[in-house]
């Protein structure tokens, strides 16, 4: 009796290592006496006993950390950069048999590229091209990482971080520039209103009775907005016709 329960419960633990359940987004590499089989799931996946092994993949996208880099620029500006990645398993047979561990080497492989092609540009292409330079180390590690059934879908770079001398001239520059736009529009506006100058100008050359009438509209201004006296020589144009008047009475 003993011994026909030890078989029951030794042939319940074979048919438990036999049967495994793979959820959706996981596969399993089948080993058949250490041989690659196949890949199988998702759902229920019988084994041979003691015969077969299975290494469980999971499908999902993995958000990795990539951890700060200490970078010399090609201006030779040492900064500290660190990015993510985002890739997942194409692949389950060569994810397992051709790497080692596709998480490590990923981990790796992103490191290593992101000194390299951080030192192979300037600090300002570094701040104003973050895209493209994402997009670059996106190409290289996806190509490298390949072959390992790996798939890189994007890279980003988190924070890049500077010497506090860096800054400080980052932000004299930025100062610097503003103050020449300021400059720019400063000159610009005052080409603006030259020309318009001019075209008053102009326009009261053809037409001097502009003068007289420019000249009484502010006085009227200067009277209705301040209350104290203003003396105003007024030009002897403005009197000519009273002075033809008065001449031309005395004659009659």
């Amino acid at each position: 009796m003993p011994a026909l329960i030890t078989l029951v419960v030794l042939a319940i633990l074979l048919i438990a290592s036999a049967v495994r359940i793979l959820w959706e987004y996981e596969r399993g590499v089948i080993f058949r006496l250490g041989r690659f089989v196949k890949v199988k799931g998702p759902g229920i996946v019988l084994l041979i006993p003691i015969v077969d092994r299975m290494v469980k993949v999971s499908l999902r996208t993995v958000v990795m950390d990539v951890p700060p880099q200490d970078v010399i620029t090609l201006d030779n500006v040492s900064v500290q950069v660190n990015a993510v990645i985002y890739f997942r398993v194409i692949d389950p047979e060569k994810a397992i048999i051709k790497v080692e561990d596709f998480l490590f080497a990923t981990s790796q492989l992103s490191q290593t590229t992101l000194r390299s092609i951080v030192g192979q540009v300037e600090l300002d292409d570094l701040l104003a091209q973050r895209e493209k330079i994402n997009k670059e180390l996106q190409q290289i590690i996806d190509s490298h990482s390949d072959p390992w059934g790996i798939k890189v879908t994007l890279v980003e770079i988190k924070q890049i971080d500077l010497p506090i001398e860096m800054k400080r001239a980052i932000a004299r520059q930025a100062e610097a520039e503003r103050e020449r736009r300021a400059k720019v529009i400063h000159a610009e506006g005052e080409f603006q209103a030259a020309g318009q100058l001019y075209e008053a100008a102009k326009i009261i050359s053809d037409y001097p009775v502009a003068v007289q009438l420019r000249f009484l509209q502010t006085l009227t201004e200067i009277a209705t907005e301040n209350s104290s006296t203003t003396i105003f020589p007024v030009p002897i144009d403005l009197l000519t016709p009273f002075i033809k008047k008065a001449e031309e009475k005395k004659e009659k």
